[in-house]
């Protein structure tokens, strides 16, 4: 017997008014309209005069400064209306398929009660660069979407068939109304939020049931890393991910540092083989995330890395 679904989708977007225009362009074609569209504004100047342009969309607007991904995805959530029973997340830089929407609809429609979250599957997901040594590190593992005893996950491919998985990224996903009630994102993860989307959907796994549906689609046009951010984005990686270790208290300590080791081993090789500064810079990021985290430091690092 299939369920009513009401759904609502969350975008947080910050500074990126024509990638937001083709998300929203995007929605405007679907087969299937959301329930409910609620747009989270950080940017500076904001960008309403791009909502404007989509006043036949079930637009709600938010503004939510200063800018926090964590913070604006709670925020949104905070804006559903009563009637809505699943709603998503999306990256301002993602685009979907025409029937993306249909086909997660009907994928929640004969979801049994125990599933809590199901992503869309990306289409143009990078490929995994040194599988083996990857794997080596704990950093990555044979099945995708499984969450290393380090504390790292694997990665999570584009796939044409439904698969579960023990976490789920948090730009191109849908969650059900009573996992939203319940849990919310971390704030602690300031700024970017550097995987502030392990960190909920790990929690949201050891409830319910996480899927990849392999027939609702979307593309991600995620923007380059800023070559000038490569310091913020190295702290992160490594100061963030001794957080999540230690506030799950599941994974294995030992197994984070090797992990941590190799993930500092591969950013020297990287150096070592191009010989500039933004690599340098986002090893001594590493170094320095891991001494502040050693020395007791518990205030997130802030920083937009994109």
């Amino acid at each position: 017997m299939k369920t009513a679904v009401k759904l609502a989708y969350v975008v947080p977007t910050k500074d990126r008014p024509d990638d937001l225009g083709k998300l929203l362009e995007s929605i405007r074609r679907q087969t299937r309209m959301p329930d409910q569209l609620i747009i989270v504004d950080g940017s500076a100047p904001d960008v309403r005069h791009v909502v404007d342009r989509f006043a036949d969309l079930p637009i709600t607007y938010v503004r939510e400064m200063p800018p926090s991904l964590a913070r604006q995805r709670n925020a949104g959530m905070a804006a559903l209306s009563d009637d809505i029973t699943v709603a998503g997340y999306l990256d301002d830089d993602i685009v979907m398929e025409p029937d993306a929407t249909e086909k997660m609809l009907e994928f929640w429609e004969d979801a049994a009660t125990d599933v809590g979250g199901a992503a869309f599957s990306i289409i143009n997901q990078p490929q995994i660069i040194r599988e083996s040594v990857l794997k080596f590190f704990l950093m990555h593992g044979s099945k995708p979407g499984k969450v290393m005893p380090s504390g790292f996950a694997a990665f999570i491919p584009y796939v044409t068939k439904t698969i579960q998985t023990e976490w789920l990224y948090g730009g191109a996903t849908v969650w059900r109304r009573e996992v939203i009630d319940e849990i919310s994102f971390d704030e602690w993860y300031d700024g970017y939020g550097y995987l502030e989307d392990l960190d909920y959907s790990y929690r949201v796994s050891r409830r319910w049931k996480l899927f990849v549906t392999g027939d609702a689609r979307v593309w991600h046009f995620s923007g380059q890393k800023s070559l000038d951010k490569q310091y913020e984005l190295g702290r992160q990686q490594t100061f963030n991910r001794i957080y999540f270790v230690r506030k799950m208290k599941t994974f294995s300590r030992l197994a984070t540092a090797w992990a941590l080791s190799g993930l500092v081993f591969m950013a020297l090789l990287a150096f070592l083989r191009y010989r500039d500064r933004p690599r340098y810079r986002r090893i001594v990021g590493n170094l320095h995330g891991i001494v502040a985290a050693l020395s007791g430091r518990e205030k997130s690092f802030a920083g937009h890395w994109k």
